[in-house]
């Protein structure tokens, strides 16, 4: 966001300026993207869907398995066609999508997981999001909700036996002290959407707008690259740590991947995306190395 910030400056002469509040300043991501509907805050970025479930379709269990394809399927004119769908629906308009920390992995205090039933009876928590709790319970676990703030304590005192975060997370957290085991299933990543106030938006000069927008994607793809970056460098820490970490192989990956086909379906069911919807995600997946 600070390159972003410097960006548009230089772009623009200093005739727009962008202020960076983060870590929370100004809210959680719900309480800050209501503020950018409410136009107090021109603009946010933040995995929050409430405003925006359609979003959810990215985040399928196994969808993508390499950067290449994620950066497809947030670039793609399915993706486009969703932000669009924001504007109408919450007064926001999603200037770009990038990832929100890089693919997310398994950990727990019990045991080693390395096949869908090593799962079985372990209390998982959760973020509230849709398709994590529906992975979990395909996969034989039962979830509990525990807001990032408390995480590390509810790990700590046995609230719930384990957790998924991205490398980047579960060393900022530090909950490599309390969880023993992780397996890298790279199981999922989340869509950052950039929102801004679409009445701030459309009153701008269209040149600032492109400057904007062409600032915003070269910052995603900014974004991307740090996040590929320190992963490893994260991931190393927690092995440092005397953690396990378990690298599950091809095989043993197909076996997670085919236990949670049915939050595909379900998902279908409840209107997050089409089966047409779907077949274009899986479609560029295919179609990308």
């Amino acid at each position: 966001m600070e390159k972003f910030a410097e960006d548009v400056a230089a772009r623009t002469n200093g005739h727009v300026t962008v202020e960076v509040f983060g870590n929370g300043q100004l809210g959680t991501e719900k309480e800050m993207l209501e503020q950018v509907v409410a136009g107090t805050v021109q603009g946010m970025r933040g995995g929050q869907f409430d405003f925006s479930p359609r979003l959810l379709m990215f985040t399928l269990p196994f969808l993508a398995q390499n950067r290449a394809q994620v950066t497809a399927l947030l670039q793609s004119d399915l993706a486009k066609k969703v932000c669009a769908e924001a504007e109408a629906e919450t007064g926001t308009v999603i200037i770009n999508l990038c990832d929100a920390g890089g693919w997310r992995q398994f950990s727990n205090s019990k045991h080693p997981i390395t096949k869908p039933d090593d799962l079985q009876g372990l209390k998982m928590r959760t973020n509230g999001m849709n398709t994590i709790d529906k992975t979990f319970i395909a996969l034989g676990a039962t979830t509990t909700t525990i807001p990032y703030s408390d995480l590390y304590m509810g790990l700590k005192t046995g609230v719930a036996d384990g957790q998924e975060n991205p490398w980047v997370n579960v060393e900022g957290m530090k909950f490599y002290e309390v969880q023993k085991y992780f397996t890298e299933v790279n199981y999922q990543f989340h869509p950052d959407p950039f929102y801004v106030n679409a009445a701030w938006w459309n009153s701008l000069p269209e040149e600032y707008r492109t400057i904007i927008s062409e600032c915003a994607t070269e910052m995603g793809a900014y974004n991307d690259q740090l996040i590929d970056e320190n992963q490893e460098a994260a991931k190393q820490v927690v092995i440092d740590a005397g953690c396990e970490v378990y690298e599950p192989s091809a095989e043993e990956l197909k076996a997670f991947q085919d236990a949670v086909q049915i939050v595909y379906d379900q998902c279908v069911e409840e209107g997050i995306m089409t089966a047409e919807e779907l077949q274009e995600m899986l479609d560029i997946v295919a179609n990308t190395k």
